[in-house]
């Protein structure tokens, strides 16, 4: 079969890999030298009900790309608590003249809207194709898709990372032993604008403002050991809801109605992979813990920064640059969620000095201003 030759191939059509080809052809690469590659069908990745939040910069990326507004709940406050200590701290745009903080959306509206985006930009998806085999030289990389086609390609970006559990391991991992929860909540008394990060014996308890047709208020993203989360999924729907609320407490007044839940487990996966033609950016290069909701604001930048690299050169020392570049905005993003992820999981007396690090934190604003700019903007 005859082979097609390509300027840059991306292997993983989701978010962070559309929102580089979008990039690439707006630096002025012709859309028809970028390989976009995918397993999925377009249908069912638009069809992926998991809430995401995004980042007031990940708005700013969209938006630069056509691909905003979409549906979406704006997030104006994060109040962050420690379950049954002292201490919380309360994060709010207005301290930081912005419209909001971040953002809850659905992951397929995401998908719908950069697809749309890519559409726009004369870039085409070869779908479902899964890479099969790769062969790099000097010159170029060599792909076998698992549909027969060959490609080659001056740079190849591997964006396509999967679940932690079943990713190889890289040179940083982490088995946190916790599960993460995931459904959608109503609540008694919803503030639709406020998001909550609740810090509990087990692992963090976020709660997403999401308004939506079906009357549910909340994207709930619950961190709990492997053999709790089994309790807690066999559970029916009104256990499930009292053992919610016994957890978060009642800030938010009852819990009333879930949606059907899953649980995937949680660690960190992270290395800055290349070689002198390949670069793995977004879930590929570090896949995190939910805490702070860091994972696909961090590939977004990663797509950022390497778009207007790759547009400029195609050339090998565009990737060590490119390494160099996002070192510290990946080091810290990757750490502080790291460390949130575990300490906050320990029991004993450090709980009382955490929680009153809270209390502390919501009383300086300049400490609490670079938290917010981390969370928004990443390490700039």
């Amino acid at each position: 079969m005859t082979e097609q030759h390509f300027d840059t191939a991306i292997c993983g059509a989701g978010p962070v890999g559309m929102a580089l080809a979008a990039l690439l052809a707006r630096r002025g690469m012709a859309p028809a030298r970028i390989a976009l590659i995918d397993a999925r069908p377009l249908e069912q990745a638009i069809d992926d009900p998991r809430s995401i939040a995004l980042s007031y910069g990940s708005r700013q990326l969209l938006e630069q790309l056509g691909a905003w507004p979409l549906p979406a709940t704006p997030i104006e406050q994060i109040h962050v608590s420690r379950r049954g200590h002292f201490g919380r701290s309360l994060i709010d745009r207005t301290d930081h003249d912005l419209p909001a903080l971040g953002y809850v959306c659905r992951y397929g509206d995401v998908v719908a809207a950069l697809a749309r985006a890519c559409a726009a930009a004369g870039i085409s998806t070869l779908r479902p194709a899964r890479v099969a085999g790769h062969l790099e030289d000097s010159d170029s990389v060599q792909l076998h898709l698992d549909d027969g086609r060959n490609l080659s390609a001056a740079i190849v970006v591997q964006a396509e990372g999967g679940v932690f559990s079943d990713q190889s391991e890289r040179s940083l991992r982490r088995d946190y032993a916790q599960t993460g929860i995931i459904a959608r909540v109503a609540v008694s008394a919803p503030q639709l604008t406020r998001a909550f990060e609740r810090f509990t014996e087990e692992g963090p308890l976020a709660l997403l403002p999401q308004s939506g047709s079906d009357g549910l208020h909340y994207a709930l993203v619950w961190c709990v050991r492997p053999e709790r989360a089994e309790q807690l999924l066999a559970l029916d729907d009104t256990a499930f809801l009292q053992a919610l609320e016994a957890a978060f407490g009642q800030r938010l007044g009852q819990f009333q109605k879930t949606s059907a839940r899953l649980g995937y487990p949680l660690g960190l996966n992270a290395e800055a992979r290349a070689t002198a033609r390949t670069v793995a950016i977004g879930n590929a290069a570090q896949t995190l813990h939910p805490v702070a909701g860091q994972g696909m604001n961090l590939g977004l930048r990663d797509a950022a920064v390497l778009a207007p690299m790759l547009a400029r050169s195609f050339q090998p020392p565009v990737l060590a640059e490119y390494a160099t570049a996002r070192m510290r905005d990946r080091h810290t993003t990757v750490h502080l969620t790291d460390t949130l992820a575990r300490i906050f999981a320990q029991r004993g007396p450090l709980q009382h000095v955490l929680g009153a690090g809270l209390a502390v934190l919501d009383t300086l604003d300049p400490a609490r201003a670079i938290l917010a700019e981390l969370m928004m903007f990443g390490r700039r």
